[in-house]
């Protein structure tokens, strides 16, 4: 009889009664991951130097306008992660809110299949910010060049996917501790370099400038010859504040999206952060890492403004990106923190400046698969995925298989990013196909008192009001204007290098490989007994 009773045990509908994972994670952790996954180093200066597409656009504004837009990203966000808080994020609330086909086909699209793009994008930001800097610091910049080859990208990418996978590995108690100390180390490299641009001046720097690239690169009165190619292209950028065109500002909003939109990365965290029912804790993590990041752009674009002069700054990045013709570009990326350290005449200084600058890479690279392993893990618990990717290593509570998802596939998809010049353009979508994924949560925080009022009525979003409006699903209207301007912007407009044919078709096919997984999977689990649309009614208790 005991056999037969077994034998007729029907599956549970989770993979097991609880996910198995740990809140370790504190609200300062999630406000460091926050700042990081903004982050003005290693996103937000490389965004600069693309500041010449709109020529009369004022970099100032628009970061600040950006800043406002996402604060009201940030609210949707913290109204759904107090409502559900659970490891997965997006995917959790869609497939709740909006069902659980499309939940899992923009959570896999936007979580999982994308950031295999983002590896060799991670890895260009390492090459631009970290080995080449280092080696003209080195007196090499033949060597520095080596590492803009298809083998030097391919090797600096598969580093930045061991160097991820690692960080991950460590589980959120160990990555919580490097990231706190990567970060603080590079706060201390952000203040040496304030002081430098405090005590020095735009003489100071012209000289500087000139002596090093003369030396290292050949070039003769660089700082006259850079600003003179600019105006010779026609190139004529605004001076530092609050002039330039409005309409070229805003334009620029979703071209800074691909640093500013990201305060919401640790939301897929939010089974493993300990407070995740407090909207005030949730929406201080995000809110005050986004706004970290905000001061920070401002303080550098107003001492680049100081020293640098804030003209030359963005002509010397418009030549290096080919806004201005590229007569006088420089042969590296004008990383500001090389320039800087041009300033002290000591190679040794110049390459600890870069070392300390370079942590904020380093307590950013986990970022790559940290949220979406959790993403992985949380459709495997729903049993949309195998079960292996749901099991969760025994001594730091890290979902291993949900990682090797991360990591194999990066490292094919780098190696054609690498040697394939036509695969290289795929990855012009890369943000793009994140932000649709927001726009479906957005949609979701709208629609939530409506579709599931109970839910929302057990909320403690549902309670913050303002003169009587719920401000989480007005703050979702908002988020839904931000994200749909900034598609409009990037499908209609060609200076954003996005509307690709082929980036748009290899995006497309993501959507399908998605859309092909989940009914794959609804009809091995409908055979094995297990319905997923009652999975999908269900939440799981952490």
């Amino acid at each position: 009889m005991a056999s037969n009773a077994i034998g007729d045990e029907r599956p549970t509908l989770f993979l097991r009664k609880a996910t198995g994972l740990v809140r370790g994670w504190s609200v300062r952790d999630s406000m460091i991951y926050a700042c990081l996954s903004t982050n003005v180093v290693t996103l937000g200066l490389v965004e600069f130097a693309y500041q010449g597409a709109f020529p009369t656009g004022q970099l100032l504004t628009a970061v600040l306008i950006s800043g406002v837009w996402v604060s009201f990203l940030v609210i949707a966000y913290s109204g759904l992660v107090v409502t559900i808080p659970r490891a997965g994020g997006d995917y959790v609330w869609q497939s709740r809110i909006l069902g659980s086909g499309l939940g899992f086909v923009m959570a896999a699209t936007g979580w999982w299949f994308i950031l295999w793009l983002w590896a060799p994008i991670y890895g260009s930001v390492l090459s631009e910010e970290f080995f080449q800097p280092l080696w003209v610091a080195f007196n090499d910049p033949s060597g520095a060049a080596w590492f803009t080859t298809h083998t030097g990208i391919f090797v600096v990418t598969l580093i930045t996917i061991a160097l991820a996978g690692i960080l991950v590995s460590l589980g959120m108690a160990g990555y919580a501790r490097v990231q706190k100390w990567c970060f603080y180390g590079g706060l201390l490299g952000f203040a040496i370099i304030v002081i430098i641009l405090l005590v020095n001046n735009q003489s100071n720097f012209v000289s500087a400038f000139n002596n090093q690239t003369s030396k290292l690169f050949g070039m003769k009165n660089a700082y006259a010859a850079t600003t003179a190619a600019a105006a010779k292209a026609g190139y004529t950028p605004p001076g530092f504040g609050f002039s330039g065109d409005l309409g070229q500002s805003m334009l620029l909003v979703p071209m800074l999206m691909f640093y500013l939109l990201w305060p919401n990365w640790g939301t897929t965290l939010y089974g493993e952060i300990r407070g995740a029912s407090d909207f005030k804790r949730v929406f201080s993590g995000m809110f005050f890492g986004l706004w970290t990041t905000v001061l920070l752009s401002v303080a550098f674009l107003a001492l680049f403004s100081k020293t640098f002069g804030f003209v030359f700054y963005q002509d010397v990045n418009a030549n290096w990106a080919g806004y201005a013709g590229t007569s006088a570009a420089l042969p590296v990326f004008p990383y500001p923190t090389l320039l800087v350290s041009w300033l002290v005449n000591n190679q040794a200084f110049q390459v600890i400046l870069i070392l300390l600058m370079s942590l904020w890479f380093f307590a950013w690279v986990g970022t790559l698969f940290l949220s979406s392993t959790r993403v992985i893990f949380a459709a495997a618990f729903d049993r949309i995925l195998p079960d292996g990717a749901a099991q969760v290593s025994e001594k730091r509570r890290v979902p291993v298989w949900s990682l090797v998802l991360m990591l194999l596939p990066a490292v094919g998809l780098g190696a054609l990013y690498a040697y394939n010049s036509t695969f290289h353009t795929y990855t012009l979508d890369a943000t793009l196909v994140i932000a649709v994924t927001y726009l479906f949560s957005a949609i979701a925080v709208v629609i939530l008192p409506f579709r599931k009022p109970d839910l929302w009525a057990a909320s403690p979003a549902s309670r913050i009001k303002l003169l009587g409006v719920p401000v989480v699903p007005a703050a979702g209207v908002v988020t839904i204007g931000l994200i749909g301007y900034c598609l409009y912007e990037w499908l209609s407009n060609d200076s954003y290098f996005v509307n690709n044919n082929d980036s748009l078709l290899y995006m497309g096919g993501m959507y399908v490989l998605a859309l092909v997984i989940y009914l794959v999977a609804r009809a091995i689990r409908s055979r094995q007994g297990i319905d997923l649309s009652l999975i999908n009614k269900e939440i799981p208790v952490e």
